[in-house]
């Protein structure tokens, strides 16, 4: 029986010596897979990371003997900036290839499952892409920004001037907010841009004298008289309108490697032009003294659906003196020919 039992555990352990060598053979065959698996990986892309760059470089050239060919620069400085860019390139595939690396030692040790054979451009556990640069427009000829402006507000007729006007010189205001689009005229000066845009204009009025606004049958404006009780009168008109202006004035030309822009950041410039718009709506606010909210009525006021005028601003950087002017009356016949006028400050955020 003895003599059994020791002949099965050696049977047995013969057999398990076997499994254990088969499983090692395995795991030893399965590391040298992943590991050719994992170099072919890292040459292929590394690979792709020279053939990016040497493109990158391509396109450099390309651009530096266009600046040549136009003549905006020497011959001496296209060598420059041809030697700026072959070791920028070069960098750059230096660089990648280390972060490739990098990625994924880091991604091992910290027992990511890696899978080398099923990884394409998009796969967001190694990311090669690090470094890959914005590619810049060579010439950017339009840009755009934000437009505010706010000031005071009148209207006044044909021969009448700002002391016998019937509205509050400091009480009445204008606000506007608006987006602008800058665009340069010429190929190569920057002298003349077309600014254009939309913008909300928002016009009020404050009659003198405590007195509110009406309209009779006729259409006719009439500036009633009210009782002491009024604390507050004001006429609004908000208007949509398309602003277009000739900007004129110097700038400053700034030239890189594979782009340039003309700036007029902190520059003296003048605009010159005007709009055209729709009306949006009119309205009338009356606060009295024992009411703790306004009474607002709404309505046309027999005023003029399209508006229109001229305006212009000078300024030295990003605020400007800024003026416009209706050349359309404020309210139609039967009425009087009063024209909203504007003075104030405009900001341009670009």
């Amino acid at each position: 029986m003895k003599t059994i039992i020791v002949t099965l555990t050696l049977i047995f352990f013969s057999f398990a010596m076997q499994e254990i060598q088969a499983q090692n053979d395995s795991v030893q065959s399965n590391k040298k897979d992943s590991l050719i698996i994992k170099q072919e990986f890292f040459e292929k892309q590394k690979q792709k990371i020279i053939d990016e760059e040497k493109g990158g470089l391509k396109s450099d050239l390309a651009k530096i003997a266009n600046k040549l060919d136009e003549k905006t620069i020497s011959l001496d400085q296209a060598n420059k900036l041809k030697e700026i860019a072959a070791e920028k390139r070069a960098l750059n595939i230096e660089n990648r290839i280390v972060i490739l690396s990098n990625k994924i030692a880091l991604e091992e040790r910290n027992g990511t499952d890696v899978n080398y054979t099923d990884i394409s451009d998009k796969d967001k556990r190694i990311d090669i892409n690090f470094g890959r640069e914005k590619t810049e427009i060579y010439d950017k000829r339009t840009n755009s920004g934000l437009v505010l402006a706010v000031g005071f507000n009148n209207a006044i007729a044909d021969g009448q001037s700002l002391n016998d006007s019937d509205f509050k010189v400091a009480g009445s205001r204008f606000f506007e907010l608006g987006w602008a689009w800058k665009t340069r005229v010429f190929e190569d000066s920057n002298w003349l841009r077309l600014k254009y845009g939309v913008s909300l204009q928002f016009n009020g009025l404050k009659p003198t004298e405590d007195r509110f606004l009406n309209v009779d049958n006729e259409g006719l404006l009439i500036f009633s008289n009210s009782d002491s009780s009024l604390k507050k009168s004001k006429f609004k008109m908000n208007n949509l309108v398309v602003p277009l202006h000739f900007e004129f004035g110097p700038s400053k030309k700034i030239e890189k490697e594979d782009y340039y822009r003309y700036s007029t950041s902190g520059k003296f410039k003048i605009g010159v032009g005007g709009y055209a718009g729709i009306a949006l709506s009119r309205s009338q606010k009356l606060k009295y003294s024992e009411q703790k909210t306004g009474q607002l009525e709404r309505g046309d006021f027999n005023t003029n659906n399209f508006v229109y005028g001229l305006s212009s601003y000078v300024s030295l950087g990003s605020v400007a003196l800024y003026a416009k002017y209706d050349l359309n009356p404020i309210f139609k016949d039967p009425n009087i020919e009063l024209r909203n006028i504007s003075l104030g400050l405009r900001f341009d955020i670009d």
